[in-house]
């Protein structure tokens, strides 16, 4: 065939047949290594060579512990596993690398035949970290399922499905009874369920917990005891209740103003002594002299202890009830318990500002 012809048709031959190229020439190679107790190896060298020395492809692992690599002339290598430049981990000979074809080489050391290569203190220790690994894998799925629990429960109090968030936080302590946060979510529901002794045990268990953690936390001992004080008042122990709300202010002071006032609600309503529930009132206003609230119930718990002069038959008001009630008026003077301040001033003959009865609101 002359020779102008047979360009002519090699031409021809590359022009309807362009798979013959070079990519198509060359193969590739990918892989995942991980160690002896199945962790994934990032930043880990792997090397082509023909004689296990000389390296003419090198390719690193991803932080999942996954390569690959492209470009590689086809043929048998020797396909090794780097820690570093000079230590080899692992290693696989007869490699084959076809064109165009992707070949899969793993490096799984967690394999018999490379565990047999390893000393017995080797293996040893591997066993060892498998154990550790797997218990770290289970504490991790307790957290996991704890911290859902934990959501659920709290959504329940807020809603008061006391039961339910009760019922949640009992399966959560069994498994894990050293977690401070679980046990106030369980007094919390307790309480919500008027169980108040079995509040209270849950409470100081969580309050106890935080205590002795490594890193204990006052908001959570904080929180703790501000629902120990209801618990407490609820099974009538108000002495206890009064120091469940001191130690709840002493442990996060910027927020005792809200403690305090806690704790008036609760005096108030148990019909304890009208002067404890000044003394409290005075506290929370004390520590925030804006709210309303504790003024209102100082009034209540001073009018309380109103007396009927003899004489006059007009009733006769403890210093400082008028001051009360004029400054909850002062401060709500649209609030709810408006119309009460206004009548029992009136009725105690105080003169009512006719600024109170409009303006700022609750």
């Amino acid at each position: 065939m002359p020779i102008k012809s047979t360009l002519w048709l090699a031409l021809i031959v590359a022009a309807l047949f362009p798979a013959a190229t070079h990519a198509q020439l060359t193969g590739s190679i990918h892989g995942h290594a991980q160690d002896p107790v199945n962790v994934a190896i990032p930043n880990a060298m792997v090397q082509l060579s023909t004689d296990g020395k000389t390296a003419l492809y090198t390719f690193t692992t991803d932080a999942n512990g996954d390569y690959k690599g492209a470009g590689i002339k086809p043929g048998t290598y020797v396909v090794t596993l780097l820690e570093s430049a000079d230590k080899a981990v692992d290693r696989f000979t007869n490699v084959e690398i076809k064109p165009g074809a992707d070949t899969l080489q793993d490096f799984d050391l967690s394999r018999p035949e490379y565990l047999a290569r390893l000393t017995p203190d080797q293996r040893k220790a591997i066993e060892d970290a498998k154990t550790k690994n797997a218990a770290a894998m289970k504490e991790n799925q307790n957290v996991n399922k704890l911290n859902g629990m934990l959501k659920e429960a709290r959504q329940d109090n807020s809603a008061k499905k006391y039961d339910d968030a009760a019922s949640l936080m009992q399966q959560a302590v069994q498994l894990k009874p050293d977690a401070s946060v679980l046990w106030l979510e369980l007094g919390t529901a307790q309480n919500g369920q008027k169980k108040y002794d079995d509040a209270v045990t849950s409470l100081k268990k969580a309050i106890d917990l935080d205590a002795a953690a490594k890193k204990p936390n006052p908001e959570v001992e904080a929180a703790a005891n501000n629902i120990l004080g209801e618990a407490y008042a609820g099974g009538g122990k108000l002495p206890d209740s009064e120091a469940a709300y001191e130690a709840a202010a002493k442990l996060q002071p910027t927020s005792a103003a809200m403690y305090y006032t806690n704790e008036t609600i609760v005096l108030s309503r148990s019909g304890g002594k009208p002067d404890d529930t000044v003394a409290a009132a005075d506290k929370a206003i004390a520590a925030d002299p804006t709210k309303p609230i504790p003024y209102y119930l100082k009034g209540q718990a001073l009018i309380s202890k109103a007396t009927v002069d003899p004489k006059t038959q007009k009733i006769v008001a403890p210093p400082g009830t008028a001051d009360a009630y004029k400054k909850y008026l002062e401060l709500a003077p649209n609030g709810p318990m408006a119309p009460e301040a206004n009548q029992i001033l009136a009725e105690i003959g105080e003169k009512v500002n006719n600024k109170y009865s409009s303006g700022k609101k609750n």
